[in-house]
């Protein structure tokens, strides 16, 4: 009878069994025994939230993504020199004679205090709008005297040795290659960055470039401040200098796009000069007709060339340099190369080919210096007659 009575009880509601609970709870010995405080974190004090300390810091701002619409401080850059795309590729004396786009800086809109020209970004007046400005003269003895500061001491040849033995090829893999675009703005940028772990960085130079090896290391030397301490061919070796200082690294905007080349005049004309145009088109049969001095390896080292056609004028008045396989704009700016370092007259680019005529009453240049295929700097005086030179 008892279970059974027991059975037909109602269960105990819900909320008998919470407040059974809480009274369990609120007489619990924790709270009197271990004096059981709970944290600043779970209590609905707002007083005891306030005493917190760490509520007097200053909140981060919120993280907010960059915007094109905000107003970015234009990049001041005490360089002395005029700001290019290529600076052994293109030259100031040069004149273009039109723009294929408009005057966009290759910097970003606002993002250099230097206005764009179309073809220089340059240091002297930063309002100037014409393609016919020069170079301010004392920009050359600024980057000279800034040179002088860096370079300090000339080096002794154990020192050297020291530096060039660092940055072979079987004991360091870093380098930079310097390409069909030549010495590049931003490349500049790359070499004050290996400066950052090494005095001395290697750099290989091949293409197009090293027709003219001679200007690839002045400008090399003219706007990084550095100094070459050898050359094998097309490897050089730039030394940053015993007063280089990484931290007061000069200033280097980045370039964000390659600009458009400006219009040049043409390379060939229709008629060569003191010659009819019966007579240009039977040169420019028998110059196609001339049996190759020699045929161009595509990204090769070319810094023998231009001593071979100086020879090969002696004996025929015609020289033809095979290119195939190139890209036109690269055989042309060889062949723009070898007309003035030779000198020559272009007489065609036709069927990837280069055709040079030496000109009437031709006679071999006596003064021209050219660089010898391997170059050590081991004397120390050669610095102080380089730097004179």
């Amino acid at each position: 009878m008892t279970l059974t009575r027991l059975s037909r009880q109602k269960p105990p509601s819900l909320f008998i069994t919470v407040r059974f609970l809480t009274r369990h709870l609120s007489t619990s010995k924790l709270r009197d025994h271990y004096s059981f405080q709970p944290p600043p974190s779970l209590s609905l004090d707002p007083q005891k939230s306030k005493s917190n300390p760490n509520s007097h810091k200053k909140q981060k701002p919120r993280y907010r993504p960059p915007s094109s619409l905000d107003q970015i401080k234009p990049i001041y850059s005490d360089l002395p020199f005029d700001f290019r795309f290529s600076y052994t590729e293109s030259s100031p004396t040069v004149r273009p004679i039109g723009l294929r786009e408009p005057k966009y800086s290759p910097f970003g809109p606002g993002r250099l205090d230097r206005e764009w020209t179309g073809v220089c970004a340059p240091a002297v007046d930063p309002k100037v709008k014409s393609l016919e400005g020069t170079e301010d003269p004392n920009l050359e003895a600024k980057r000279k005297l800034l040179r002088g500061r860096i370079q300090g001491a000339p080096l002794t040849e154990a020192e050297r040795k020291f530096l060039v033995e660092k940055c072979q090829r079987n004991r360091n893999k870093r380098q930079i290659n310097l390409g069909r675009d030549g010495l590049t703005h931003n490349m500049l940028n790359d070499i004050h960055n290996h400066w950052k772990f090494a005095e001395a960085v290697r750099i290989k130079c091949l293409g197009v470039p090293t027709v003219d090896m001679k200007n690839v290391c002045k400008q090399l030397e003219d706007k990084t401040f550095g100094k070459i301490i050898q050359r094998h061919g097309g490897t050089l070796i730039l030394y940053r200098g015993r007063n280089y200082n990484r931290k007061k690294r000069p200033v280097i905007p980045l370039m964000l796009w390659k600009p458009q080349e400006p219009v040049y005049p043409r390379l060939i004309k229709t008629t060569i000069d003191g010659l009819s145009i019966e007579e240009t088109k039977e040169m420019r049969k028998r110059g196609l007709a001339v049996p190759a001095l020699t045929k161009l390896a595509k990204n090769g080292y070319y810094g023998s060339l231009v001593p071979m056609v100086r020879d090969a004028f002696v004996v025929s008045e015609l020289v033809r340099i095979d290119c195939t396989g190139f890209e036109r704009s690269d055989y042309k700016k060889i062949g723009c190369k070898l007309r003035d370092l030779v000198p020559c007259i272009l007489v065609t680019f036709e069927k990837e080919q280069i055709v040079l005529w030496r000109g009437q009453g031709y006679k071999p240049p006596e003064d021209g210096h050219f660089f010898t295929d391997r170059e050590f700097f081991d004397d120390p005086g050669c610095d102080m007659e380089r730097s004179d030179e």
